[in-house]
């Protein structure tokens, strides 16, 4: 199992088990669009694994925080390293 999630309130909170690879990536990023169109929440919190996350796993979160935007859904991390929020923030500025 590469995620899991969790609704607590209005928030869906989905953590990443395992760094993403380029060959998991799309489908990664395909189910969290998915469980965010089903469960509709206020706020998305996003846990990447411990220690520096793949530049995969970043790809996704960066994808999903872009796709929750247009939702007008805002998406924080967690987990990460303060190395990747700083570009997890570059990226999503």
């Amino acid at each position: 199992m590469l995620i899991s999630h969790s609704v607590d309130a209005a928030t869906l909170h989905v953590t990443l088990h395992h760094s993403i690879d380029v060959h998991t990536r799309a489908a990664v990023a395909e189910e969290i669009e998915a469980l965010v169109h089903t469960h509709r929440p206020r706020r998305v919190n996003v846990q990447v694994p411990a220690g520096e996350p793949t530049p995969a796993t970043l790809s996704v979160v960066v994808r999903a925080h872009r796709m929750c935007k247009g939702l007008d859904i805002p998406l924080s991390l967690t987990g990460a390293t303060t190395a990747a929020q700083r570009l997890f923030t570059a990226n999503t500025a």
